[in-house]
């Protein structure tokens, strides 16, 4: 049995569908199990940290996301140890690297996560994607009143991921051997620039969008409206970088899964409606 923390997020669902298609039992935990709206193969449990039997009970791996666990994730993996668990998946950031700015709210959510796994005695693989393709949804807003988008730092550089590639990189950490003590970091195939995600957002509807570059002191919550207030400095300094800067591009998507990356272009196309009214 699985347990897939965070189940009803965009890489928990995608990972979720990918194992119950697959007939592997799969425990979906999440906090609102009438709303979870997961395969019928899947086997919805309501996430309580209070009572971790009926969480992990039957489970020998687990995927983490700590986002969706925050400080109960030490108690978490002491419980799931307990109740069985042998080995953990978590899914943790491509900003844990050498020479990365460690104060980054970020890094410090990502890498206390990753220390809590190392101590809880867990056989451990590690994700770290970089730029999530799903960040573009920071401009769904903007793209459905209109064909101008306001963004910062339009040269910006990214190999944006499609939140199933991690997915299925996740299926085969947990299903194969081999990922054990395991760094896996994930990107997408090819750099595209902010304003060229945009116009490939804009192909994908049909339409002709600009990206109109707004400096980054006159920068508000509204183009940032999934980021916390207080995260917005932080990932205004992550974004400047990323102008000349080519992004890390790695193959290991291909490599474990078997398929290429998928594109940007190809993301737009699977969420061309997240941009409709």
């Amino acid at each position: 049995m699985i347990a897939v923390t965070g189940a009803t997020g965009n890489v928990g669902r995608a990972l979720v569908g990918r194992l119950a298609a697959a007939d592997r039992p799969v425990r979906a935990l999440t906090r609102d199990p009438a709303r979870a709206a997961l395969p019928a193969g899947a086997e919805v449990v309501r996430f309580d940290p209070e009572r971790p039997a009926a969480m992990f009970e039957g489970a020998t791996r687990l995927f983490l996301y700590v986002q969706a666990v925050g400080e109960q994730t030490g108690a978490l993996l002491a419980a799931a140890r307990s109740a069985g668990v042998r080995h953990v998946v978590l899914l943790s950031s491509g900003i844990i690297q050498e020479g990365a700015d460690e104060t980054h709210p970020i890094h410090v959510m990502h890498a206390t996560a990753e220390r809590q796994v190392h101590a809880s005695g867990l056989a451990w693989t590690f994700l770290r994607p970089n730029a999530f393709a799903l960040n573009a949804l920071q401009w769904a807003p903007q793209i459905r009143a209109g064909d101008r988008v306001r963004g910062v730092f339009a040269e910006g550089m990214a190999a944006p991921i499609h939140e199933d590639d991690i997915a299925a990189v996740a299926e085969r950490a947990l299903l194969d051997d081999g990922h054990e003590s395991a760094v896996h970091r994930l990107t997408g195939p090819e750099a595209i620039s902010n304003a060229g995600q945009v116009q490939a957002i804009g192909r994908a509807l049909g339409r002709d969008l600009d990206f109109h570059e707004v400096p980054p002191n006159q920068v508000g919550p509204d183009l940032f409206p999934f980021a916390p207030p207080h995260m917005i400095p932080a990932l205004l300094k992550a974004f400047a970088a990323t102008v000349g800067t080519p992004p890390e591009i790695t193959d290991t998507v291909h490599r474990i899964t078997g398929s290429p990356a998928r594109t940007f272009a190809r993301w737009a196309e699977d969420h061309s409606g997240d941009f409709r009214d």
